[in-house]
């Protein structure tokens, strides 16, 4: 294609796009309409499947700028086409508009460019207006998104609100005045309706699409050819079928709609108060918000429209819709730069770094707090679909499709059954014509072979086993949005876990607070709640340093400031509103400690009493707060004790940040052994700082001072001990899961030394592991980037080899001994910095580090779903347990994320558990395996009943003959779909194995299984056929024929004169016929019976009591009608009457069949191809055990001569970690050594291009 018509949207986004521009042909439209009415309409579906066709084939291509049609292709691996019209958005009716101000704005699709000083820009729009006529702006909508033509770029981009390239300077500057009224029409324009819209469609455009899927389109000609053939039965049963497939699609489909459509309904339309130009404030609609827009927070709260930066006041919000947390959350005002003491003028606005001042679309403001004549308020910076809760709703609308090689492999298969079809379909016309047959049964017959051969069944045949698999989850809890994840999720082998509230209890306990005095440390103490420390300042941090507020006269916050404050004991009061109109700023919130820990004042004199009593009042005012920023790992106040005259600045944080912001002389000597003796027993360790303010600092220059004007040259108070239990059954679930070869991860967002031990004390980490610290530092002052490797702890090697788990380490099988090998495993811990410095200078050591890369602490939201991209990247089959909190990313990159919080966040995660325990991980693994291996078990007996089937008729239609009608609805309702539905059933294994099943069809073991048995079946089909017309009493078959003479009832002979006269139309009725029906009935019961299998994945399937009934049902009806013939059944099914003597030839044929197919299956594949060439996992690598006995090597090296005589001696794992592990074993520089750094090296010229050589 031409380079210049292609263009790149959304660039380095996750949703970028190829774009291609086309405009509409006359004589292409012309000659495709023709092609429409020639094929009866089957062309203009084919085009409604295939967007880029439909556009190819009606249009021509054209520049991007000037076209009507675009054509899109995503970039990622699936690469999806889609189109859209290109429409037109016309501005000439709007008195401020103009086309050159227009193309400013559009200039580079950035709200930098929306208008700044209204007065001035509107004057030069207006002195512009007179230029042009009108103007219109071309634009398309995609997934819900608007892109607009962009002249200065050449490309189509999305409006952008104030969320990219605004300071915050500029925020407050040009944007806190508001919007005039003429600005907010220009804009709305733009920027459209303010909603979310999940519109649900209506029953009638569901079905239409539901019924135009290709499988059903399929099923209604095969329903019309059946007809035709007057096959009205089976027809009429597909159709039920069809229909009730349908109308339970539609009603789950239509039900997801609905509850979405709740969900974003609850704030779709409010009324809301904005701030205009003139300082008037205006009551508008929600959906009339547009960015740039100054919105008034309601004092009695709200649920947020849109996403916006509080610019005044404060507000205590609910975010648990986005985050999953149900702690309110304390948002205060941006920052503003130019009255800032150490601002930065320059910084830009982000709604992701600057999270404590923006209220998020969706999340409810609980309470405001705010100055006396000035109202809360809060600029509209995003709209739409284009807030958090507008990009969570499309994610969910626009899912990105599953990548599963079960069903690529499926679709191939089916191509197989086709092209089988295909050899059938040209055989039939071959024969018939020979045979001399007449075209409209040619047709019919030849057409009729295409759907025996891929069976309209078959969807609803797969899908059943996730069906019941989803059932069986929500009996234990567990509920699911995604069924089609429960597959993959039986592929897991890595699971991440977050730390707090899945690994360990939700809560923290105060384990006791250790002071520093004249710099040194005191001995730890547990009671804080005591008449020594009432007024020290170690409490009086513990008292004021937190996020806390009253909600309804109930205490709430984060439960560690919780549990620190209810530790000291002390009362909280906030200021009613009341009394903060009383005085001229907001009045602040107070904390004392109650009257029984005060000391008791002595009096003088009786007279003197009164004079006493008001000294003994202590109470501390917080006036400012700085919120806890998990990018600064630190919270700061600014408080005043009563009377006193200056302010004191209170901080409390991760240690190691608030000892780097206090005095050196303040901190003790022995801080760093204190703090990872702590850690290292696994405490959450919290360190406080103090200070006095200066006197100059009044309570006005404290409410506009940066935090980093506070935060410096503190007085180290000591620490404060916290401790975050183990969940009781945490231990035994991760144990199971590595018994079960499935690797663990710990992600969090805490201390790394914590985590490690966390690790260790839950058996992540075995005590005879390394673990190797990955501490990694960005490029500064010249100096590339690095990376220290620190050994956590210096542990006794590994001294005997048997303590190695053999599970652990897959290797090549090598000719060298193994026993003399000395092998310790290790681990790699590292920081969300060093993670994200390592993903940006390191990236050949990335792969490397997700193959042991055991703890990630300190991680971000947004670096724990890059931690499972590049765990994929290696292709880890990776799940995810998170309590929901800043996990959502990460639960919906995941290939099954379970969420442990029932709340709203749950919908980012496929898989939500009602119990918030991690013993859910194995229970769904284990239903994940035993619905993989039903689909593959379903998969394959429907592919041998297609063909088994089509051998049947291929054998018939060479004699000129056929099943009966009743035959193919016996065959295909009274076995094939009471087997299929049965056969999955089988619950999951009680227990999860180490053996993984395979991820695809396509896989040596399956292939074996499915063409073993297709020969098998054909083989004895042919005998029967062959045979039969061996049989002394043989003549091809006609009314009179009277071959069972000897064995006919005076019943069946009655019965057969009244039918003489019938004509046989489509010859059924021969001793072929009956042969070829009662041989094939009894195999698909026989493959059923030997693809059931239970063991290591599922439980046998003898306990699957619905299916054991139905077959010994099925086959002792099959066994009477053959051996015990019923003449109104024979009569029914077109069956002939054979000797009694060739019937138990038959069940000998039946028998012998039974016993080859099933000892293949069990025995030959199980047992000895199994062990010997499909032994190896998946990838294709060995895993060895160090010590073997002498027996078992030599059965070892018999089973390699057999490997390598068949072929299959050395394969390249296919997994990208496999083959990695195998590297490393052989590499003497890995793992890297204590002590050791590794540096970014510097780039190199190779043939003349610029090649890196450590960052690839």
């Amino acid at each position: 294609m031409d380079k210049e018509e292609r263009k790149i949207i959304n660039q380095g986004q996750e949703d970028e796009m190829e774009i291609y521009g086309y405009n509409l042909s006359r004589w292409k439209l012309a000659i495709v309409s023709l092609g429409v009415i020639c094929t009866g309409g089957f062309l203009l579906l084919l085009l409604y499947w295939m967007p880029e066709w439909r556009v190819k084939s009606t249009c021509v291509r054209a520049a991007i700028k000037d076209c009507e049609v675009v054509l899109l292709r995503t970039t990622d691996e699936f690469k999806i086409w889609f189109c859209a019209k290109i429409r037109f958005l016309s501005l000439e009716s709007h008195p401020l508009s103009s086309p050159k101000s227009m193309s400013d704005k559009l200039s580079n699709g950035r709200a930098v460019c929306l208008i700044e000083n209204p007065t001035e820009e509107n004057r030069h729009e207006i002195n512009k207006c007179s230029q042009t006529e009108s103007q219109q702006i071309r634009y398309f909508t995609h997934h819900s998104i608007k892109y607009f033509w962009n002249d200065n770029i050449h490309n189509f981009d999305f409006l952008k609100g104030l969320d990219e390239g605004v300071s915050c300077t500029s925020i407050y500057e040009k944007h806190s005045a508001g919007l005039t009224k003429g600005m907010h029409a220009y804009r709305k324009l733009l920027y459209g309706i303010n909603e979310i819209a999940v519109k649900v469609p209506s029953v009638f455009k569901l079905l239409i699409k539901e019924v135009l899927n290709p499988f059903y389109i399929f099923q209604l000609f095969s329903v019309i050819l059946w007809s035709t053939d007057e096959y009205y039965y089976y027809a009429l049963a597909i159709v039920v079928m069809s229909i009730v497939s349908i109308v339970s699609s539609l009603y789950s489909i239509r039900k997801q709609y609905v509850m979405l459509h709740d969900m974003v309904a609850t704030h779709s339309t409010v009324r809301v108060s904005v701030c205009r130009v003139n300082e008037e404030i205006e009551e508008i609609f929600s959906t009339d918000l547009v960015p740039g827009d100054v919105m008034v927070i309601p004092l009695n709260g709200i649920i947020m429209p849109c996403d916006a930066v509080l610019i005044n006041g404060t507000c205590i919000v609910n975010e648990s819709m986005l985050t999953g947390e149900s702690v309110p959350v304390t948002k205060t005002n941006l920052p503003n730069p130019s009255v800032d003491v150490k601002g930065k003028g320059d910084e830009l606005y982000n709604p992701e770094i600057h999270k404590r001042h923006t209220l998020f679309c969706g999340t409810t403001v609980i309470q405001t707090r705010f100055y006396t004549g000035e109202l809360v308020k809060a600029i509209v910076v995003r709209t739409g679909f284009s807030t958090s809760k507008g990009q969570l709703v499309r994610s969910i609308l626009y899912p990105k499709p599953t990548d599963f090689k079960l069903y690529r492999d499926a679709y191939l298969f089916l191509l197989c059954l086709v092209a089988v079809a295909g050899i059938g379909f040209i055989y039939t016309i071959i024969n018939s014509i020979l045979n001399e047959v007449e075209i409209g049964i040619i047709i019919i017959e030849s057409l009729d072979i295409i759907t025996i051969t891929v069976p309209p069944a078959l969807p609803a045949a797969m899908t059943a086993g996730i069906v019941y698999a989803q059932r069986r989850l929500k009996k234990i809890g567990i509920f699911c949005i995604s069924p089609q994840r429960i597959n993959i999720c039986g592929q897991l082998n890595l699971v991440c876990f977050d730390k707090t509230g899945t690994l360990t209890e939700d809560g923290l306990d105060l384990w006791g607070i250790q002071r520093v005095e004249n710099t040194r440390f005191l001995l730890p103490e547990e009671n804080v709640c005591n008449e020594m420390l009432v007024k020290s300042q170690f409490v009086a941090c513990m008292a004021t340093c937190h996020s806390l507020t009253k909600i309804e006269g109930v205490l709430s916050g984060d439960p560690l400031d919780l549990k620190m404050f209810e530790a000291i004991g002390w009362i909280l009061e906030e200021a009613t509103e009341e009394e903060t109109a009383l005085h001229n700023r907001i009045m602040p919130t107070v904390v004392r400690p109650p009257k029984q820990l005060l000391p008791e004042s002595t009096p003088a004199g009786n007279q003197e009493m009164e004079l006493f009593e008001l000294p003994a009042i202590y109470e501390i005012g917080i006036v400012r707060q700085f919120p806890f920023s998990s990018a600064l790992q630190r919270m700061s106040v600014v408080a005043r004790v009563l009377g006193d005259k200056k302010m004191d600045a209170y901080m409390k944080g991760a240690p190691e940040v608030i000892a780097s912001l206090c005095k050196p002389e303040t901190v003790p000597v022995d801080f760093q052994k204190v703090l990872e003796d702590f850690t290292k027993q696994g405490f959450r360790v919290i360190a406080l700082a103090h200070r006095k303010l200066e006197s100059k600092l009044t309570w006005h220059k404290v409410q506009n001072i940066s935090r980093d004007a506070i935060e410096n040259n503190m007085d180290f108070m000591g620490l404060i001990i916290m401790q975050n239990k183990l969940k009781q059954e945490t231990p035994a679930v991760l144990e199971d899961l590595h018994k079960a070869n499935i690797r663990t991860v710990m992600v969090t967002g805490d201390n790394m030394l914590t985590a490690v031990s966390v690790a260790r004390d839950c058996g992540m980490i075995l005590p005879q592991d390394k673990v190797i610290i990955a501490e990694a530092l960005p490029p500064k002052d010249g100096k590339v980037a690095k990376i220290n490797w620190h050994y956590a702890d210096s542990l006794t090697q590994c001294s005997h080899p048997s303590a190695i788990d053999s599970e652990d380490i897959p290797v090549k099988l090598v000719h060298d001994s193994l026993e003399d090998l000395q092998m310790t495993r290790y681990h790699f811990a590292m920081n969300g910095k060093s993670f994200s410095v390592i993903l940006e200078h390191f990236q050949d050591l990335v792969p490397k580090l997700m193959l042991h890369g055991t703890v990630f602490a300190r991680m971000a939201p947004d670096q724990k779903t890059q931690l499972i991209e590049a765990l994929q990247n290696v292709d880890y089959f990776v799940g995810m347990c998170g309590d929901g909190a800043n996990d959502c990313g990460a639960l919906k990159r995941a290939h099954g994320g379970i969420s442990l919080s029932e709340l709203e966040a749950s919908v980012a995660s496929p898989f939500t558990s009602k119990t918030p325990s991690i013993s859910c991980v194995p229970n769904l693994i284990r239903e994940g395996r035993a619905a993989l291996i039903t689909s593959f078990c379903v998969f394959k007996f429907m592919a041998l009943y297609s063909i088994i089937q089509y051998f049947s008729v291929t054998l018939l239609y060479s004699i000129l003959s056929n099943l009966g009608d009743f035959q193919f609805l016996f065959i295909d309702l009274a076995i094939i779909l009471v087997v299929v539905f049965t056969m999955s059933l089988n619950p999951a294994w009680k227990e999860l194995v180490p053996q993984r099943p395979p991820s695809g069809l396509i896989s040596g073991a399956l292939l074996f299984s499915v063409l073993s048995q297709i020969i098998i079946s054909i083989g004895f089909q042919s005998l029967g056929f062959f045979w039969v017309k061996q049989q002394p009493w043989y003549e091809v078959w006609h009314p009179q024929s009277d071959a069972c003479n000897t064995t006919r009832s005076l019943f069946w002979n009655s019965s057969h004169v009244d039918n003489e006269t019938e004509l046989d139309e489509h010859n059924i009725q021969n001793y072929e016929n009956t042969t070829v029906f009662f041989i094939s009935s009894f195999q698909y019961l026989i493959v059923a019976i030997a693809f059931s299998k239970g063991k290591p994945f599922r439980q046998p399937c003898y306990k699957n009591y619905f299916f054991v009934f139905s077959v010994i049902f099925l086959y002792a009806f099959i066994l009477f009608i053959m051996l015990y013939p019923v003449a109104y059944v024979d009569q029914v099914l077109e069956i002939v009457c054979v000797p009694y003597q060739w019937r138990i030839t038959m069940l000998i044929i039946v028998l012998v069949n039974a016993f080859v197919s099933v000892t293949v299956e069990n025995f030959f594949l199980d047992m000895v191809l199994g062990k010997v060439v499909f032994n190896r996992d998946k990838q294709g690598e060995y895993r060895f055990s160090t010590t073997q006995p002498p027996q078992e090597s030599v059965d070892r090296w018999g089973k390699c001569c057999l490997s390598w005589a068949l072929g299959c001696r050395k394969k390249i794992p296919k997994a990208k970690y496999m083959y990695l592990a195998q590297e490393l074993l052989v590499d003497p520089e890995w793992p890297p050594k204590p002590q050791t750094t590794t540096e970014a090296k510097a780039l190199v010229k190779e043939n003349g291009s610029c090649q890196i050589i450590t960052i690839t």
